[in-house]
């Protein structure tokens, strides 16, 4: 179950990870409430602020992952992890001393997810040269059960911390725990990499990774199916900030603990796919089942009568979407050619966070217009739609394709 932690240089990665991710949950927290705060709580204020943080998914990642495939991406993610630092330092500057304003976080979420929308593909596509292919299935698991822990403490810890000293100190918090993330790549032992030979700088390189998508009819389905649910269905940023606020008339406490329950499930539901990835590869039933069950158990969330039974209905949605999504990201990396792997893992981290900019003020809309619950109702069903369109044509397509392609250790 914690095979991948066998690996030096992944433990490393693991344990920097840990400490950033905890700061990275706490500055998503924190920046919610600021936005609800500097704009009197206007939901369609804060799915601008997402579709800011998440618009540059759609020009970068696609050029991300084509450096991926040429450069070294452990001296890429240095630089990146440097960049991410930096923008929660400033936003945290300017909030501890009482100059942030609305435009403010606005510019700083553009240039956060700037940096993100590169720094994603190059972090995905990277943990396979840690670990190696048959490794690959249990690291996913195990980045999402380490990206879950800190999503149930970060919220936490946010939630008491902004009410006593400020949504300030949150951001100059995880500005300082970058510091982990970056030591730990510093002193990986390069030459235990499994590189693939990088892929020299030519011309219509990345047009040659969306022909390779394109002919493959199973990777299209795939990501399409990833490409509606999370732009309708995983925009919990918005629908429990609004639920906490605007339907329970809650305060940052109820935000994050609804957003800890929601990380519960979501980590007992990342530990169940890590011990799922030692009986072999990824299945489709697990693949459209995780789907189905998210829609349902989100729509149901939606119903909810009070803020107590949203959040224990928030568990086992958590547990169904990490079935659904490391799920679908060890399959598409597992799929495809290690030449390929950069540029297709930019195309996956384009359509699993790039619909945001869409989804965020569409969802924001539908709360102000009918109910803050709304937004939840609406992806559980788009979800659930998805999931049987997607499940039939795939099974009707032949299923999904997992070919074996090798990757040789290469010394540095």
């Amino acid at each position: 179950m914690f095979g991948s932690l066998k690996v030096r240089n992944y433990r490393y990665y693991a344990s920097g990870q840990v400490v950033s991710l905890i700061g990275v949950w706490m500055q998503r927290v924190a920046q919610d409430w600021l936005v609800l705060e500097l704009s009197h709580g206007s939901a369609v204020a804060l799915g601008i602020a997402a579709a800011l943080q998440f618009a540059p998914t759609l020009v970068f990642s696609l050029y991300a992952g084509v450096l991926a495939d040429r450069m070294d991406k452990r001296r890429l993610l240095l630089v990146l992890e440097s960049g991410l630092a930096l923008c929660a330092l400033t936003l945290g500057l300017l909030d501890v001393t009482g100059l942030a304003q609305l435009w403010h976080v606005y510019l700083l979420c553009l240039l956060l997810g700037c940096v993100s929308a590169l720094e994603t593909p190059v972090r995905q596509s990277f943990v396979i040269e840690m670990v190696g292919r048959d490794q690959l299935p249990n690291a996913v698991a195990l980045n999402s059960m380490t990206f879950n822990l800190a999503r149930m403490v970060g919220p936490a810890v946010a939630g008491v911390g902004i009410t006593i000293i400020g949504t300030g100190w949150m951001f100059l918090i995880n500005a300082a725990s970058f510091v982990a993330v970056i030591g730990g790549l510093l002193v990986m032992d390069v030459a235990q990499l499994r590189r693939s030979e990088p892929v020299p700088r030519e011309r219509g390189q990345l047009v040659e990774g969306l022909r390779y998508v394109k002919d493959r009819p199973d990777l299209v389905i795939l990501l399409t199916l990833v490409f509606f649910i999370s732009t309708f269905g995983l925009n919990f940023f918005l629908t429990l900030a609004v639920m906490a606020r605007n339907v329970f008339g809650g305060n940052a406490d109820a935000y994050g603990l609804l957003t800890t329950l929601l990380a519960v499930g979501t980590l007992a539901g990342a530990t169940l796919a890590a011990k799922r990835s030692t009986r072999g590869k990824p299945r489709l039933a697990l693949l459209i089942g995780g789907a189905l069950a998210f829609g349902v158990l989100e729509v149901f969330a939606g119903l909810m009568p009070n803020l107590v039974t949203v959040g224990l209905m928030l568990i086992p949605v958590g547990i169904a979407m990490m079935t659904f999504t490391t799920t679908a990201n060890a399959t598409v990396q597992m799929s495809v050619a290690p030449a390929m792997r950069g540029r297709v893992m930019g195309l996956y981290m384009l359509v699993f966070l790039g619909g945001t900019p869409l989804g965020g003020p569409a969802m924001g809309w539908l709360a102000e217009q009918y109910t803050g619950r709304a937004p939840l109702v609406a992806g559980g069903v788009v979800s659930v739609v998805t999931a049987l369109v997607g499940g039939a044509v795939l099974v009707r397509s032949g299923g999904l394709v997992l070919p074996r392609f090798p990757i040789r250790p290469r010394r540095a």
